[in-house]
């Protein structure tokens, strides 16, 4: 079988003698993993050197990653049943909801924010394996809040054993006036489903499907046509909302636990459209170096910047999430943000 070692910034791959039969016992095709293991034949090292033999004791352990659905041991049935709906598969094995507040009425200025804008709560999960014979997941998420609901929500979340790992705005001058509640657990899936359910509880956040969504008129498909097009990136549609994810180009860990986009490391651009113009709000997800590097060209091109700071509390590296809000034609919001996208080591 062939191995692929990691050794510092050295990548090393070769090719694994076992004996007839060994190879497919479990475990032993990631030799990587056990302490000790030797990496036996011809190995190359950056295509220009052969080594024989080389010791695999003591590598850096990689982050763990979420399982795949093709590899999950149970499905998502358990988790789908707290919440009476069944959530979406993602990229990296995310399984995820959304509970876009479509009881609020939340406008900024003359602009009505749409739910899929700027004011949906969601939760993600992803699996770690199993413990107890129970399947165990990581879950994260923000919720989106009146001041009202922010305690009542708090105590449930810890009282259910899930961390609260940031409150504060996205928005600024809406009225009525929201919170942002982010969270972080990990445990049984079941039970972190309930804990999350039992703290929508607290909430007046519809629990029902829509409705069928919107139609877009010609005007909403030419605005999102010229949006994409001056941004170069594709995105998807919630009902009336353009929704484009940039994810950065390097992997985000948590406590050992690679964070997938989907889990909320993405940068977020939405948009809506308003007349002949364009309200774009969404979030940067950025490292320190790049924070006023964005913030000098959301600037220039008269893009509010409304909220810098924090969304987890043990992420690799550090990140920083910074909250933009702008209304101009499709040509000029698209062209801001492209050109704050530059500054940001993203994917292409």
């Amino acid at each position: 079988m062939t191995a692929k070692l990691k050794l510092g910034a050295l990548k090393l791959t070769g090719n694994l003698n076992l004996p007839q039969g060994l190879a497919s016992l479990p475990g032993l095709a990631g030799l990587a993993g056990l302490a000790g293991a030797a990496l036996a034949g011809a190995a190359t090292l950056a295509g220009v050197v052969t080594l024989a033999s080389i010791g695999v004791a003591g590598l850096a352990t990689p982050p763990l990653r979420a399982e795949e659905p093709h590899a999950a041991a149970a499905s998502w049935k358990q988790v789908d049943d707290v919440f009476g709906a069944a959530g979406k598969d993602l990229p990296g094995g995310v399984h995820r909801f959304g509970w876009p507040r479509r009881d609020l009425h939340v406008k900024i200025g003359d602009v009505p924010v749409e739910p899929a804008l700027g004011l949906g709560s969601w939760g993600a999960f992803v699996k770690t394996g199993q413990g107890g014979g129970q399947e165990m997941a990581m879950a994260m998420g923000d919720l989106v809040l009146l001041e009202s609901e922010l305690a009542p929500v708090v105590s449930a979340l810890e009282g259910g054993g899930i961390d609260v790992t940031a409150i504060h705005n996205h928005l600024a001058g809406e009225s009525p006036h929201v919170v942002y509640l982010h969270f972080s657990g990990r445990g049984e899936a079941a039970a972190l489903a309930a804990s999350l359910k039992n703290a929508l509880r607290q909430t007046a956040t519809p629990a029902g499907a829509a409705g069928a969504p919107a139609k877009l008129l010609p005007a909403d498909e030419q605005a999102f046509d010229t949006v994409q097009r001056v941004l170069g990136r594709r995105g998807t549609l919630a009902g009336t909302v353009l929704q484009v994810s940039v994810p950065r180009a390097e992997a985000i860990e948590e406590n050992g636990m690679e964070v997938p986009p989907a889990m909320g490391s993405a940068i977020a651009l939405n948009f809506e459209r308003v007349g002949d113009r364009v309200a774009t709000t969404g979030d940067f997800v950025l490292v320190a170096a790049e924070v006023n590097p964005v913030i000098r060209e959301l600037a220039a091109h008269r893009i509010e910047v409304t909220a810098l700071h924090s969304h987890m509390l043990a992420e690799t590296p550090r990140l920083f999430f910074l909250h933009f809000w702008g209304v101009g034609t499709p040509e000029h919001i698209a062209g801001g943000l492209a050109a704050a996208l530059a500054k940001v080591h993203a994917k292409p």
